[in-house]
């Protein structure tokens, strides 16, 4: 075939491609334009560790007599204390996974995750009666693989004048999730379309993933395709088409051509990013840690015992206490209605926190032995420890190595506890995904209104170019 055939077969094809995959994708877009500017403002509902610490019963230390539950004397991958339908309860997670909830106080039993103990639990959380309350395995706020362990849930609609439903865990006896009917209705408007998050697709995972994954891809190729013909058909230079006009188009043709060729670059950055958001063939999966040096890192020694005689007086209003080892530094950290911390040494039940340099020279087993490249004590978030809705946990202490992986921990100083570890491939998804879709950098998310002026620019010129192609296609399919 001649080039010269070859290159008006492929032009042919790039504008096939672009006006009747473009006519679907057009949908699309307006819809995820549409809802992603509703997720701004009304996230999908979750029920937040503030929330539920500023809920929570109040410990009764004067009932707790069963000391902490140890695995040979060492600590298990997690071990709190807190009320459980008004027990005291340790719940501890083995490092084999397995979780365990025990009375702690003797004579006390657990009583069975009913109706009964769900209009119970829900009364006391959401501090209202309980007009119903059913057992149901998933619904769509409960759909996500985070609740696999909790199902079957207890669903229970309090009578309050946000119309809260809060849901009962049937293996932990806890609330896992509380929505309300403003979060809902906003939600099938946000996240729900936006995600293409219905529970009937969502609750098969792979299935999920390939939707996304097979209806992003004929997006990204319609878009590239109208950018590239935008690009082709606009003459920027002197020579213009009639009376100095840089586009040969009128009425919505010229408005789907101008906006596409101004937020084109945007378009593909962000439906890309989308693409990834399900981390196609896991290209930015991490290695998991070895076990056996977290555990080392976590309980490395056997535990001190707890004076449970004076933390009753020192815990006073705690609602959770936690036992940790990390960095071989035992502590006992009590939680309160406030999110304040204190931080004690489980031994003594004096203020405490780790040694820096006993937190460095532990977490090099975390990392093959391989010692910290750069220690740096963080006070304002950078750009992978931060949270676009606020602030993270600060102080934090960042560790950085020259392991293959290139991992960088983040460790919080006042208990040891490492809350991130994020590598070379969490990092490049970091600006892969999150800052092309999201464009959530920190000096924008601090400054609210220049982050949200920002996305509505995008956001409303994306509106232009997929309301626009939606009418020509209309048009066009109207014309057979």
């Amino acid at each position: 075939m001649p080039v010269s055939d070859a290159g008006r077969l492929a032009r042919r094809w790039l504008y096939l491609v672009h006006r009747w995959v473009g006519i679907a994708s057009c949908l699309f877009f307006a819809m995820w334009f549409g809802s992603g500017l509703v997720m701004l403002y009304v996230p999908y509902p979750s029920l937040s560790p503030t929330e539920a610490l500023a809920r929570a019963e109040a410990i009764d230390w004067s009932a707790v007599t069963v000391p902490p539950p140890l695995d040979g004397g060492r600590l298990p991958q997690d071990l709190l204390l807190e009320m459980r339908d008004g027990v005291p309860v340790w719940r501890s997670q083995g490092w084999d996974d397995g979780r365990d909830t025990v009375p702690a106080s003797k004579g006390r039993h657990l009583a069975p995750v009913d109706a009964a103990y769900a209009v119970r639990v829900a009364s006391r959380f959401g501090r209202a009666r309980v007009l119903n309350v059913e057992r149901i395995m998933r619904d769509q706020w409960t759909v996500s693989g985070g609740f696999d362990r909790h199902r079957p849930l207890w669903k229970a609609t309090l009578e309050d004048e946000g119309g809260t439903d809060l849901y009962v865990s049937s293996s932990t006896g806890g609330i896992v999730q509380s929505t309300d009917r403003t979060e809902r209705f906003w939600n099938w408007l946000g996240s729900v379309p936006h995600w293409l998050y219905p529970t009937v697709l969502r609750q098969d995972n792979a299935a999920w993933r390939q939707v996304v994954m097979w209806v992003s891809g004929p997006c990204i190729a319609a878009a590239l395709a109208g950018i590239w013909i935008g690009i082709m058909r606009a003459r920027i230079g002197t020579r213009r088409f009639k009376g100095g006009r840089m586009t040969p188009y009128r009425g919505w043709m010229l408005w789907h051509h101008v906006a596409g060729l101004v937020g084109g670059g945007f378009l593909i950055a962000w439906i890309f990013s989308g693409w990834l958001s399900v981390d196609p063939w896991h290209l930015f999966r991490s290695a998991e840690p070895d076990a056996r040096t977290v555990r080392a890192y976590a309980a490395a020694g056997v535990m001190p015992a707890v004076p449970l005689d004076r933390l009753r007086h020192v815990g006073t209003g705690a609602v959770r206490a936690r036992i940790t080892d990390y960095a071989a530094t035992p502590l006992v950290v009590l939680e309160y209605p406030d999110d304040r911390r204190r931080i004690l040494d489980a031994a003594t039940l004096e203020p405490s926190q780790p040694r820096p340099n006993a937190i460095v020279v532990a977490a090099r087993m975390l990392v093959a032995g391989t010692p910290p490249d750069a220690i740096d004590r963080l006070t304002e978030p950078d750009a992978y420890w931060y949270d676009p809705g606020g602030f993270p946990r600060l102080p934090m202490l960042r560790l950085r190595f020259d392991d293959p992986a290139a991992t960088w921990l983040y460790i919080d100083p006042a208990t040891g506890d490492v809350l991130a570890r994020i590598d070379r491939r969490r990092r490049t998804y970091r600006w892969a995904f999150d800052l092309l879709h999201k464009w959530d950098l920190t000096i924008l998310t601090r400054h609210r209104p220049a982050w949200d002026l920002l996305i509505w620019l995008f956001s409303l010129v994306g509106m232009v170019t997929s309301l626009s192609g939606i009418w020509l296609g209309w048009k066009r399919l109207r014309r057979g």
